[in-house]
């Protein structure tokens, strides 16, 4: 039950809630997206706190894709160059909001595939193991899918994936990496490190990493510098070009809201695009676009993240990105990061208390949107949580839940249904 104050004006945590959505400097914009109806149908929205696994729709997409639509039922093959937003050149619509929203010029950004395709063909362009410089690094708790890239990279190459990747991991007794801890690694075994590829912020505890100090570490080592951001786009501010970053990928479903299995967006840093002797796996969407209905066998690849680009975008996938990245647009990331840090500290301080564990680091400066719980029976409490206060969280086996306050559509209200709700569970 909430909490009151006590005196005539007694105020109750909830109204503390819904004073602090009245009051903060970023209103909501949950109107602009579609929030599900509670489990049960007793709280009429949910309290919606899954956005790292899959964000929620923004109204615009439906438009967006009625429109895709009609131009293919009334222009068929000519709306690729007559349609309202021709198709030949879909992708670069995306180009200048994708830029700004990761940090990056505009010809480091492509939007493209999914995140591990996007992630073995950077990988195929810069994972070059030679004599002891062989390793891949990557974090212990990565998500599977790093797990399993990286490993099957090292096989590619003829290496044993056991010598081949290491895994860092955190101190006896700890949950996040600690920064000085990745540095000293790589002063003491840089010489034998091809590429350090972590998650920019980690999937399962919600940890946000160093990335200018441990990127520059790392190329100071001499290995090539890759992240997996598929849990920072959209979440926090990132500067990809100042950092010096060589290649990174991210989803774009997630933080990015985008819908199910959205198409995925990469960065190569300039000094790479512009350096003809890069090797890339290549199609032909990776020609230049001035040569390309040539159809010559030879190709000629931009000075641009295009020249990773294997087939034509898929215009239907692309839509929903482009709608996304104008929110983005107009509202900032920087304001939303400043929002992502009230509505997460709010929602720390009344966690606090509730008997569950938080492993997302308490410092704000080194977490996304996202608080991550130990909890007995995680699966359990998240199926609970649904079902009887309308709270939709995640839960990664076999003891930990997450909770995503993402700042485009979750509330101050939002925090205090989850509190509460966590409180009498746990």
């Amino acid at each position: 039950m909430s909490r009151t104050t006590q005196g005539k004006d007694a105020v109750t945590d909830e109204d503390e809630a819904r004073r602090l959505d009245e009051d903060d400097p970023l209103p909501t914009l949950r109107g602009e997206f579609l929030v599900p109806p509670a489990p049960g149908g007793t709280f009429g929205e949910a309290a919606y706190f899954a956005g790292n696994s899959l964000g929620l729709q923004p109204r615009s997409v439906a438009g967006r894709l009625r429109e895709e639509l009609d131009d293919w039922a009334t222009l068929a093959v000519e709306a690729h160059t007559e349609g309202r937003r021709p198709w030949v050149d879909y992708h670069e619509l995306l180009r200048e909001p994708a830029a700004r929203l990761v940090g990056a010029l505009p010809h480091e950004v492509v939007a493209m595939n999914s995140l591990t395709v996007n992630l073995h063909l950077m990988m195929a362009s810069f994972y070059r193991p030679a004599g002891t410089r062989t390793r891949i690094v990557i974090e212990d708790s990565a998500f599977p899918s790093d797990s399993y890239a990286v490993a099957s990279q090292a096989v590619h190459h003829g290496l044993d994936p056991a010598a081949a990747v290491a895994r860092l991991k955190p101190r006896p007794g700890e949950d996040n990496l600690r920064t000085e801890d990745v540095l000293a690694f790589l002063e003491r075994e840089g010489g034998t490190v091809a590429l350090l590829m972590l998650g920019g912020v980690n999937y399962l505890t919600g940890q946000l990493m160093d990335m200018a100090a441990i990127t520059k570490a790392g190329r100071a080592a001499g290995a090539v510098v890759g992240w997996d951001l598929a849990h920072a786009a959209g979440n926090v501010p990132l500067r990809l070009h100042d950092w010096d970053v060589d290649f990174a990928a991210w989803c774009t479903y997630k933080y990015m809201n985008s819908g199910p299995g959205a198409v995925a967006g990469c960065f190569v840093h300039e000094r790479h695009v512009r350096d003809a002797s890069v090797p890339k796996l290549s199609g032909w969407w990776g020609t230049d676009p001035s040569v390309r209905f040539r159809m010559e066998p030879d190709i000629a690849p931009p000075a641009s993240a295009d020249a990773w680009q294997l087939s034509n975008p898929p215009i239907l996938a692309l839509a929903p990105v482009l709608a996304s990245l104008e929110i983005f647009d107009r509202v900032g990331m920087d304001a939303l990061r400043a929002k992502s840090e009230r509505l997460t500290g709010y929602l720390a301080s009344r966690l606090a208390g509730t008997g569950a564990r938080i492993i997302t680091p308490a410092d704000p400066a080194a977490r996304g949107a996202q608080l991550s719980l130990r909890v007995d029976d995680a699966g359990g409490l998240v199926r609970r949580l649904a079902e009887a206060h309308g709270v939709v969280a995640d839960a990664r086996e076999p003891d930990v839940i997450r909770l995503a306050p993402v700042p485009l559509y979750c509330t101050y209200h939002d925090c205090h249904r989850a509190a509460e709700a966590i409180e009498d569970l746990v």
